[in-house]
């Protein structure tokens, strides 16, 4: 049997996967039009960008400039790749940076984008850090891990109150975003499609290293989160946020 530690199979396991979150192509396009017209050719940042599955649509459709940011450097050297694959690396510009730390001036972009990394920080954090650098007129469109339901299963509780404790529902967040000076302009519940194009590549590593002899209860645990979604999967979603500062 294969000796791996925790942390190392959880690198394995996410190796090559094509998103680090729920989402899709589809789920880009669609948020991206919610967000109405914008600027010719606007500036725009993807923070906690991974290897870029948003960033590359973002660059296609916009005709835009995409500074594309995540401390993972790994990520980034793929998302280089992706990027001169597509024709549009003369378009992207990438960067090894904390989000909570952004080396960018005020108002520098018409569209701040962050799809499953807004938990990193907190909804309410990622709203508050993030505004000083929506240009004006610019909108902020995030995906955010929510309860669907006022009253979670006790497995659902459990898994989420241990990997994201300050998770909310899309009402709260609501509220939260508006007193905090933000107008909601849309929102938008992934489908479960999008969770599948995210987790079926992961079991698919996870096969893999079952296969390769690594210890089965530690591919179960980095696992764990398909089986609580298999069975809890009505009580949270990931919802999409566009949002313009008042």
């Amino acid at each position: 049997m294969e000796t791996v530690d925790m942390m190392s199979a959880f690198r394995r396991a996410h190796d090559g996967l094509p998103r680090e979150a729920p989402g899709s192509e589809r789920t880009t396009r669609l948020l991206l039009e919610m967000c109405g017209p914008l600027p010719a050719a606007p500036r725009v940042v993807d923070i906690g960008c991974g290897t870029g599955p948003a960033t590359l649509v973002l660059a296609e459709l916009t005709g835009g400039t995409v500074d594309a940011v995540d401390l993972h450097e790994p990520y980034l050297t793929e998302l280089g790749a992706r990027a001169r694959a597509a024709g549009v690396d003369g378009r992207v510009r990438t960067h090894v940076a904390s989000m909570q730390d952004l080396p960018f001036p005020d108002t520098a972009f018409d569209l701040v984008w962050a799809e499953g990394s807004a938990y990193v920080m907190g909804f309410d954090a990622a709203l508050a850090a993030w505004r000083r650098l929506v240009a004006p007129g610019g909108a902020l469109v995030l995906t955010e891990a929510e309860w669907t339901t006022p009253d979670p299963s006790t497995g659902a509780r459990e898994f989420w109150d241990e990997a994201y404790p300050s998770m909310r529902t899309t009402g709260e967040n609501v509220r939260a975003a508006q007193e905090t000076g933000w107008t909601v302009a849309g929102t938008y519940l992934l489908p479960d499609v999008d969770w599948d194009a995210y987790y079926e590549p992961l079991a698919s590593n996870l096969d893999r290293m079952r296969d390769d002899g690594v210890s089965p209860a530690l591919v179960d645990d980095v696992g764990h989160e398909i089986e609580v979604r298999r069975a809890h999967g009505a009580d949270y979603g990931y919802t999409g946020y566009v949002l313009r500062p008042r």
